[in-house]
């Protein structure tokens, strides 16, 4: 996904917040979502970020062309791993490992249904 840094993504010396990586990488998978006019929020549940790991590698900066790209690591029975990756032209700036856990409308963990882990298969996976 194309993302171009804006004004509001940045800090006073133009440079993108560390925080805005997250943002960025949340379009991305919501993103995955929309291109097949479908909303991140099932008729089942929900998916919310359960752990992270964030690695900064360089700045992006104002008026930057960013890409995101997503990658499914792994589907377990009620959580799964992607693993984001940010690019300024073909070089690596940022990579976010991140692990979402399937839950309920009232925030109880479920198992994922094999109709949304062939979901998240076919929008995560190659």
């Amino acid at each position: 996904m194309k993302i171009i840094v804006y004004y509001e993504d940045t800090d006073t010396g133009g440079v993108v917040y560390h925080s805005n990586y997250l943002n960025f990488c949340e379009r991305a998978r919501s993103n995955a979502f929309f291109k097949q006019k479908l909303s991140p929020v099932l008729s089942g549940g929900h998916f919310v970020a359960k752990k992270l790991e964030a690695n900064f590698i360089a700045s992006a900066k104002l008026g930057d062309e960013l890409n995101v790209e997503t990658e499914l690591v792994e589907v377990k029975a009620a959580s799964f791993k992607l693993l984001q990756t940010v690019f300024r032209d073909s070089k690596k700036i940022f990579e976010l490992n991140i692990h979402l856990a399937y839950i309920t409308f009232e925030g109880k963990p479920q198992k994922i249904t094999k109709d949304v882990k062939d979901l998240i298969v076919s929008l995560f996976r190659g």
